[in-house]
């Protein structure tokens, strides 16, 4: 009962905060950051931001692995200001980071499809699609690899990978630093999240990036109800699809391990890519390792079911699909001529197809979008937020915005 009133109360703080953002004004020519926490956040003495969850009254990480319910958050990033995260929300969703201003983050990352897109790959600034997917933001303050192939251990360097790809959003440090150096808002901006910064700085913009991200928690869905003792949260069917899930027979929570539904670890099992796609090694290029070849790292399944298609070149188109996939027997799926090591939780569970629907039931359970921030209404770029990727696959067709190139740097579009 007590932890019941304790989620109820939990809740109520969050909407409350909702509230207050999104009735907080802007001006279009005076961005003022944030001095209030997000959601889920409690602003210390200090003035920074700490995260606040129910999990946090759990000091056991016992039986996780066998998809225990009330079990410990693992360690996560916070600490950051509220100006630090608000100035991470504008530049997260401006188009003026990428080279010709097509693309923002929030591009391939979109919060109405669980800050992922609905591609099997994402399209660049080149038209063309990349090499992998988009994985889903949510809850990447808990993780310590970032990539498909684990080969960043940090926000901040992760963000470069994006930023300077010339396939993704092809910019440069300097052209970076130089583009939001000549928007007077953004100068200002800087200097109230990073007043001991002389100059704006890429450190001081993948700080924001990051700030922000941290901020994107997902932990209320109806299963942590059920995690949190309230089991009316859930129906009949989708407690038996979490005891299937977590059962020594599947094997899902063995590395999709509550409470993030994740491990964050590598794992080789033997995914095939789409007809036409070479092989992808994976994590053996970043290890240097043949063990790990064909590896990825264990994605979560928090808003799991907004995010197809899946697996990391996005092969599967939904969730029954990629949950079968397990059931198909242990590297079912190698392509003629590999040899992989396929992690040892892969194996042939035989599950009926009953109990395969249970699965993907439950799995909607997982949807918790409730702390999705406010989409900024204007930018200090001047151009249009981007909340979609308008590029489309195999057509190269590109929205290029002329106005700040023509107006800001000075530059022309290539």
């Amino acid at each position: 009962m007590r932890l019941l009133f304790l989620t109820i109360v939990v809740a109520f703080l969050a909407s409350t905060q909702v509230v207050a953002q999104n009735n907080n004004p802007s001006n279009k020519t005076d961005f003022v950051l944030s001095t209030q926490c997000p959601p889920s956040f409690e602003k210390t003495n200090a003035g920074v931001c700490e995260l606040r969850n129910m999990y946090q009254f759990y000091n056991s990480v016992q039986n996780r692995g066998l998809g225990g319910t009330q079990t410990s958050l693992p360690k996560y990033r916070d600490g950051f200001t509220p100006e630090q995260i608000d100035l991470g929300r504008y530049l997260f969703f401006d188009p003026a980071l990428s080279k010709d201003n097509s693309l923002s983050c929030g591009s391939c990352h979109q919060p109405d499809k669980g800050f992922s897109d609905d591609l099997d790959r994402s399209v660049g600034i080149t038209g063309e699609k990349v090499a992998r997917s988009a994985p889903t933001l949510w809850n990447v303050a808990f993780l310590d690899k970032f990539f498909w192939d684990a080969r960043s251990n940090s926000l901040e360097e992760q963000a470069l990978g994006p930023l300077f790809d010339p396939n993704e959003m092809g910019n440069t440090p300097e052209h970076l630093v130089k583009t939001l150096s000549s928007i007077e808002q953004y100068q200002q901006m800087f200097k109230v999240a990073f007043p001991n910064s002389s100059r704006l700085t890429v450190e001081d913009i993948t700080i924001a990036l990051t700030a922000f991200q941290t901020s994107l928690i997902s932990l209320n869905s109806r299963y942590d109800q059920y995690a949190h003792g309230y089991h009316q949260a859930l129906s009949e069917n989708e407690i038996k699809g979490l005891n299937i899930f977590r059962s020594f027979v599947a094997r899902c929570a063995e590395c999709h391990q509550p409470p993030l539904f994740t491990n964050n670890q590598i794992a080789v099992i033997g995914t095939p890519e789409p007809e036409g796609i070479p092989f992808d090694v994976g994590a053996e290029k970043t290890f240097n390792n043949k063990k790990n070849r064909g590896g990825f790292k264990v994605p979560t399944l928090r808003n799991i079911a907004k995010t197809a298609p899946y697996m990391h070149s996005g092969g599967m188109k939904d969730l029954r699909e990629a949950t079968e996939f397990y059931n198909k027997g242990r590297g079912h799926a190698i392509p003629e001529g590999e040899e992989l090591l396929i992690h040892w939780h892969i194996w042939e569970p035989n599950l009926q197809d009953a109990e395969i629907d249970l699965i993907v039931e439950f799995l909607q359970t997982l949807t918790d979008e409730s702390l999705t921030p406010q989409l900024p209404t204007h930018l200090p770029s001047g151009l249009p937020v981007i909340d979609a990727n308008y590029a489309k696959a195999n057509k190269k067709e590109k929205i290029i915005t002329n106005k700040y190139n023509n107006t800001a740097s000075g530059e022309e579009d290539e």
